[in-house]
């Protein structure tokens, strides 16, 4: 890790973290989630376009969570908090109701079939997406793996709670390519990017 890097976990991400005892203390009404940010890039991006939403990023690898904070102190964007850890914990710690809008983007495909359980999309990560999504609010998926797409509409709808709506071909709102579409586009991959809305 660069030295600056060090630096910001240091001394930024303790004034960002954000407390699972106290999850949207200090966060304004309208808030959106972003899990697994990967570099930040679409995090960053979003979160300088809505100055009013309060975001949250969760994201476990270091590296990924040290170059969110480059962009945040370059942007001088200060409508974000962090969870430098799995998703999980900070799913089950969120109040019902709490959220807008979750992004799962580019997720790990885990694609070999004796590991597709470990994919984040699942009947229990579903389940408290709806606990803690708003009526009416949205999660929204994008991958370039075909199997996963298929993989995430059949789980969404077993789960129940949610109906797709949208053009899966198009881009959401506001989009940035980030470094795994760029790779993926590389490779001569297309992509899907799925809207759920919970009702």
């Amino acid at each position: 890790m660069r030295r600056h890097h060090s630096g910001l976990m240091e001394q930024l991400l303790p004034h960002l973290k954000l407390s699972l005892d106290e999850p949207v203390s200090g966060l304004a009404g309208r808030r959106w989630l972003e899990v697994g940010f990967g570099g930040g890039e679409h995090l960053a991006h979003q979160a300088a376009l809505h100055p009013d939403v309060s975001f949250i990023g969760a994201e476990p690898f270091v590296n990924g969570v040290a170059k969110l904070l480059a962009l945040l102190e370059e942007n001088a964007i200060t409508n974000v908090r962090v969870h430098d850890g799995d998703a999980r914990p900070l799913l089950e710690a969120l109040p019902g109701e709490s959220l807008e809008r979750i992004y799962l983007l580019y997720p790990d495909p885990w694609p070999k079939t004796r590991h597709n359980k470990r994919r984040f999309v699942g009947q229990e990560t579903l389940s408290q997406f709806h606990r803690v999504l708003k009526p009416g609010g949205l999660f929204l998926f994008a991958s370039d793996i075909g199997d996963y797409v298929a993989w995430t509409r059949r789980h969404v709808e077993e789960s129940g709670g949610f109906a797709e709506e949208g053009d899966p071909t198009q881009p959401f709102e506001d989009w940035i390519r980030t470094r795994y579409e760029a790779k993926a586009r590389r490779e001569g991959r297309g992509s899907s990017y799925l809207r759920f809305r919970r009702f």
